[in-house]
């Protein structure tokens, strides 16, 4: 048996040691289900462990109160990156259990891991100190950086790690994420990486010094008005917001409606924001959000968005401003790091689902109304794709032209370091001809049971670390990769944001909030739902 074979088993044996310690770390992050850029008790709970485990942590990196950057170093050798991620979905709170409910205390509308997060950010830690385990062991030289990013919901902290150079001394990047689509499980990515994504926040301000807002008619002016309650109040920002809405859903068809594939979004931060009978509001802030397989795309949406927004501002008599939260190149493929992960991958095998994970499903089948079946799970949750037969399969769904599909930020992670990024089943069910389809709080509680969301963890986590013990001990392999990703990288454009851009963390974004009443989500529950 070889070193580095010997370096795999005893990793290995640290994950298969350390299982039950693993799954209680797991659900501490399922439960305490932070969204994006509020993950404060997520992210401290890493920093704690890290710092036992005997990393030094920098909490904040970056200027992000949820980020940090935590590195060991065990000699001379490579600099190898993994990262976590930990926040969840607004509106997605569901507990851990075979049935409908959302966790004990919350109201559904509270926040709920889906991809889920949880698990990822828990493979990749685990993955990591197995390796750290194994170096300490066999004496292997190197540096592990373990990256805490925030908000990926939102796209919003590789962006700004990317442009404070915390991926540049980096000579592989290992990123993973739980599939979410067919063909890419338990695969790696080989050519179509994703594309690119922005967000941006429009914020309409009504009032203000009345020289500088635009003037739409005489309400414009916050000029106070005789018998105030007893006149009309003037247009505010919530009308604004309103406007903008309308006129970027008829824009639409001048974006980019008649080729690739692309999606816009949008989400209301602060609307209203005035209590009196007559008074108009004098703040509200919209984000949209838009993933397009080009950049051209993406600034074609862009610019009609823009006009929109100015068109709303006008039309109110509100003053307009707008603030970047994320602006995404798209990914950089790296076949050399591809294959060393997937030779990884080959050799642990696909996710296998036991019979106490077949009897949770069947639970969840019977509370759906379903008969209890022999295979609940999807098939393709239990075997592997090679990366060119899912490339292949990928491509059969796309033009030719187009060279990215769907988003993700992990893409800008690509532009600084050769960068690898691989899909491990979560737990899914098989369709059943007695249901149109599952309806989606199914899925995220298969993310939250132990004995279903196991089996990715565990693959994840013995490839992420099969891979690093790989690099760390392959000069030959770090060299192609890099020589391949100066090559690819020639061709592709810088950073679409400044040097100095700062994570919008001040907005409004939802999260759990403490009160006299003790700790809450931000929505209230209400009886009506």
């Amino acid at each position: 048996m070889t070193a580095v074979a010997h370096a795999k088993d005893t990793a290995r044996s640290w994950i298969e040691d350390h299982r039950d310690e693993m799954l209680d770390w797991h659900r501490t992050i399922w439960e305490l289900a932070e969204p994006a850029w509020r993950e404060y008790r997520s992210a401290a709970w890493y920093v704690e462990k890290l710092r036992a485990e005997g990393f030094t942590v920098e909490e904040g990196s970056g200027g992000m109160p949820t980020a940090f950057s935590a590195t060991w170093t065990n000699g001379e050798g490579p600099t190898l990156l993994a990262y976590g991620e930990y926040d969840a979905v607004p509106g997605n709170c569901q507990a851990a259990d075979t049935v409908q409910r959302p966790r004990d205390g919350l109201s559904r509308f509270a926040a709920g891991h889906t991809d889920p997060h949880s698990g990822l950010g828990m493979a990749t830690l685990t993955g990591v100190l197995a390796t750290q385990h194994a170096m300490r062991e066999h004496g292997i030289g190197g540096r592990i950086r373990y990256m805490g990013e925030p908000a990926e919901k939102v796209q919003g902290s590789k962006v700004v790690h990317g442009l404070r150079g915390y991926y540049d001394d980096a000579d592989a990047i290992i990123s993973f994420h739980p599939f979410y689509m067919l063909p890419l499980c338990n695969t790696v990515r080989w050519d179509t990486h994703c594309g690119a994504y922005y967000s941006r926040i429009y914020t309409f301000l009504h009032g203000g010094d009345a020289s500088t807002a635009p003037r739409a008619g005489a309400d414009a002016a916050p000029t106070p008005i005789p018998a105030a309650h007893a006149s009309a109040g003037g247009s505010g920002a919530d009308e604004a917001l309103a406007t903008m809405q309308t006129l970027a859903r008829s824009g639409q068809a001048q974006m980019a409606p008649f080729h690739g594939n692309w999606s816009l979004s949008s989400a209301i931060l602060t609307a209203g924001q005035a209590t009196a009978d007559n008074l108009p509001a004098g703040l509200a802030q919209i984000q949209y959000s838009w993933r397009c397989p080009t950049l051209e795309m993406a600034d074609g949406v862009l610019a009609v968005l823009e006009r929109c927004a100015a068109g709303a501002a006008e039309a109110t008599g509100c003053r307009i401003s707008g603030r970047w939260v994320a602006r995404n190149r798209a990914g950089i493929a790296n076949h050399a790091l591809a294959q060393v992960l997937w030779d990884n991958l080959a050799e642990v095998g696909a996710p296998s689902f036991g019979p106490e994970a077949v009897a949770v499903a069947n639970r969840m089948r019977a509370s759906l109304g379903l008969a209890e079946v022999e295979r609940p799970f999807l098939d393709e949750c239990e075997r592997l794709v090679a990366p060119r037969e899912a490339e292949r399969l990928l491509r059969e769904q796309l033009p030719p032209w187009q060279r990215n599909f769907t988003s993700d930020d992990y893409t800008e992670m690509t532009h600084y370091a050769p960068t690898v990024r691989f899909y491990i089943a979560r737990p899914t069910l098989a369709p059943d001809p007695a249901l149109a389809e599952y309806p989606g709080w199914v899925m995220n509680a298969l993310g939250g049971i132990d004995e279903t969301i196991e089996p990715m963890i565990l693959t994840a986590s013995r490839t992420v670390a099969g891979t690093l013990l790989d690099l760390l001990q392959s000069p030959d392999a770090l060299s192609a990769a890099r020589a391949e990703f100066d090559h690819r990288r020639a061709s592709e454009p810088g950073p679409l944001l400044p040097d100095d851009f700062t994570a919008p963390v001040s907005f409004r974004w939802p999260e759990y909030v403490e009160t006299a009443r003790g700790r809450e989500w931000w929505i209230p529950d209400s009886a009506e739902f």
